[in-house]
């Protein structure tokens, strides 16, 4: 066992934070399974992060054609059947294998680190990390990381009952000598595509009060999206997000309208609810289990200004 390795066994969150800097910095290649409750998509993925800007390729293997080019900061998501392009910046979510930065009194305070016995996953040696939720608002997660590398090799989200809502895993994987043709689209974009920019503004929302949120849970983000449906329609919608590190909520909100549906949405260990609040629809959307996701909709309220 390499002497690094050796080490990081009696420190589990030391593995956490390695997984990190490793999955921006290697080259690597492979396929991967995502499964959120019963749907389960394939994905392709190249990485080169040994030379700036950092690039990566994503390219769904089942369903709609999709490939998502991230070179640096910006991000294109091509569709081809749409025959459309969408451009934004780098949001605050990180994609498998990435890890976002983590803090560890943070996560001592909400969750407990062990190690258990793990096993290989696509030909590579794992050491296995839980963290254990110390309450019934948060998932507890269990992590395979290569032992040679320390890039994450696989994740499952844990729920509070005990069942594996959502796992992510690589299939096949190999690093270094990634060939730079490799993070080329296969996509035909010509003339008659349509390409969005994505209009994602700061956006002052303090008027809107959150009561409670999950322990560890901070504000990270208050913004206005400009959405648009295939239909070409497109709507404003303010975004308070928070997030604790692994996971995110989120508040969208926007005028009411008589088609919005209050009926509870789950998909994997995404869980949403909706809410009118007067003139507004307020739609709840978090990676914690639903108790916590439907507690944060009861705890907001909008402020009353007094007129000047």
């Amino acid at each position: 066992m390499p002497a690094q390795a050796a080490v990081m066994d009696a420190d589990g969150f030391g593995w956490l934070e390695r997984a990190r800097t490793v999955a921006q910095q290697l080259d690597y290649r492979g396929e991967f399974i995502l499964q959120r409750g019963l749907e389960v998509s394939h994905t392709r993925i190249v990485h080169v992060g040994s030379v700036k800007p950092e690039q990566q390729l994503l390219q769904s293997l089942d369903g709609e054609p999709r490939e998502i080019l991230r070179r640096g900061d910006e991000v294109r998501s091509y569709l081809p059947q749409q025959r459309r392009v969408t451009v934004e910046g780098v949001g605050k979510q990180t994609p498998f294998p990435a890890l976002p930065p983590l803090h560890r009194a943070q996560f001592e305070r909400n969750y407990q680190i062990r190690m258990f016995a793990s096993h290989q996953v696509a030909g590579h040696q794992t050491v296995g990390i839980a963290l254990d939720t110390r309450d019934r608002f948060h998932y507890s997660y269990r992590f395979w990381f290569a032992r040679e590398t320390g890039l994450l090799m696989r994740a499952q989200t844990i729920s509070e009952d005990g069942d594996v809502v959502e796992q992510v895993g690589f299939r096949s994987l190999k690093i270094g000598d990634i060939p730079r043709a490799q993070l080329q689209v296969t996509a035909d974009v010509r003339r008659g595509w349509q390409v969005e920019r994505a209009q994602i503004n700061p956006a002052d929302l303090s008027m809107w009060h959150v009561g409670w949120m999950p322990a560890g849970f901070t504000q990270v983000a208050m913004l206005s999206r400009r959405l648009s449906s295939r239909s070409g329609q497109s709507r404003d919608v303010g975004q308070i997000l928070y997030a604790n590190g692994l996971s995110s909520v989120s508040i969208f909100i926007e005028p009411w309208s008589e088609e919005r549906s209050l009926s509870p949405l789950s998909l994997g260990g995404l869980n949403m609810v909706g809410k009118r609040h007067g003139k507004f629809w307020l739609t709840i959307v978090g990676d914690v289990p639903m108790m916590a996701v439907r507690r944060v909709a009861d705890a907001i309220e909008l402020a009353q200004i007094s007129p000047k």
